[in-house]
């Protein structure tokens, strides 16, 4: 199969990469991937509403009342691929793909 590829206003070949899934165990819920994304792909949630662990913090750590905010995907389907999500994460917590077309 063949990926998805257009040009850009100079002429030059270019891949959109979408966004595929997103690490909630590394994600520290800062918000940039929302902020720079032009589509409103992502979505803040509470952590617990995951169902994950949350590692960062231990049984006797003085955060029980706190409320820890992860960052998922919510509308993977208007991503434009420009990939800007990853570029400004500071954990690394975003994969990319190409998409796949019919030959």
């Amino acid at each position: 199969m063949e990926v998805m590829t257009a040009l850009t206003r100079g002429g030059e070949e270019w891949t959109p990469e979408y966004v595929e899934t997103l690490n909630h165990k590394n994600c520290i819920g800062c918000g940039r991937c929302y902020k720079v994304c032009p589509r409103d792909v992502f979505e803040l949630v509470e952590r617990d509403e995951l169902d994950l662990e949350d590692d960062l913090m231990d049984d006797d750590d003085d955060f029980d009342d706190d409320v820890a905010y992860v960052m998922t995907i919510s509308n993977a389907d208007d991503c434009i691929g420009c990939a800007s999500c990853s570029r400004v994460c500071p954990k690394n917590c975003h994969t990319h793909a190409p998409m796949q077309i019919a030959a």
